[in-house]
């Protein structure tokens, strides 16, 4: 599990990046890492643009904005690219919901009740 400390820190770079920055909580950005964990990855940056924002939102049950996905992906070693083309398969993978154990902040809002799996020819 990501620390707040390691959290803080790709905040920190996200905002140079975008002044727009916003993150309400630093689950946000774990629950964003776990939904891109999940996915397989490619060894190039795909050109489908995915609603990578809206599709954790709808898995993780939970408000989380752009700049969250943002820090997300510069934690995670092997994603790469820019917001929102990174280099995941346009198979996406439906992740297990076990990924949110732990994280207190998901399912709070109820976005999950919205969850179209059309989007997800695999499941984790």
């Amino acid at each position: 599990m990501l620390t707040d400390i390691e959290i803080n820190i790709a905040k920190n770079k996200v905002k140079k990046w975008n002044s727009d920055s916003l993150h309400e909580h630093n689950d946000c950005i774990r629950m964003a890492y776990e939904w891109l964990d999940a996915q397989k990855k490619t060894k190039g940056k795909v050109r489908k643009q995915f609603a990578v924002k809206h599709l954790v939102e709808q898995w993780a049950g939970r408000y989380v904005s752009r700049s969250d996905v943002e820090a997300a992906a510069h934690l995670h070693p092997d994603v790469h690219g820019e917001y929102p083309y990174y280099n995941i398969s346009s198979r996406l993978t439906l992740p297990s919901v076990q990924r949110l154990d732990g994280i207190s902040e998901a399912f709070k809002q109820g976005q999950h009740k919205n969850q179209s799996y059309d989007e997800y020819p695999v499941k984790e």
